[in-house]
């Protein structure tokens, strides 16, 4: 089943629930404030594959299930198919430690990599605060789009009692003490993509402990 979500429809809520297939999904949308990179696309487009969904955006979504939260010592993973890239790197993956996602106080921590070979690690205060915990860095453990324009990334943060640890491929590519922002780490746990990725499939989001 396909779930095509307009801006005309997120327009009027922070958090839209939807279903996709039998499962009820929620997700909120990033809008771009920078005129020279706008969300030229409008919609956001679920569409579930089994156990499995493919993205395609549209403005940044953040995309999560009800009940989905971690807490203490955990493992977030997922593997992130990149069916087709951007016309520019926009990044992609993992979202946890969210709370308060449905109002103005959004806050989660975010873990994400980009189609060339960079990844990001930040904080979200709220609307219109985000943190780096780690900026933009180059790392040869990320796959990049091949001739074919895909690519194949699993992502993993490995929250342990004194820090975390950033995955990607099996190589931890960043650590970071379990203090401050970076402590955030208990709440809801998704994936975020952003804005104008034509197709990604997000396979195996799960929690191990």
């Amino acid at each position: 089943m396909i779930r095509r979500i307009s801006m005309a429809a997120l327009a009027l809520l922070l958090a839209v629930p939807f279903a996709v297939g039998a499962q009820e999904m929620q997700m909120r949308v990033d809008r771009s404030t920078n005129a020279s990179d706008p969300d030229d696309v409008p919609d956001v487009t679920i569409e579930r594959m089994g156990d499995d969904f493919r993205v395609r955006t549209g403005p940044a979504a953040v995309i999560w299930q009800p009940g989905s939260t971690a807490t203490g010592e955990y493992t977030l993973s997922a593997t992130f198919r990149l069916e087709e890239p951007s016309g520019h790197a926009n990044y992609y993956g993992l979202v946890y430690g969210a709370n308060a996602l449905d109002t103005d106080r959004q806050n989660y921590m975010y873990f994400l990599i980009a189609q060339n070979g960079t990844y990001i690690v930040k904080h979200r205060a709220n609307n219109e605060t985000v943190h780096d915990v780690q900026g933009r860095t180059q790392h040869e453990a990320i796959a990049v789009p091949g001739d074919d324009g895909t690519s194949v990334n699993r992502l993993e943060v490995r929250v342990g009692a004194e820090q975390t640890e950033f995955v990607v491929n099996g190589t931890v590519v960043f650590t970071a003490p379990k203090t401050g922002m970076a402590g955030r780490t208990d709440g809801t746990y998704g994936v975020r993509i952003n804005h104008v990725i034509p197709s990604i499939v997000v396979e195996d989001l799960t929690v191990s402990r």
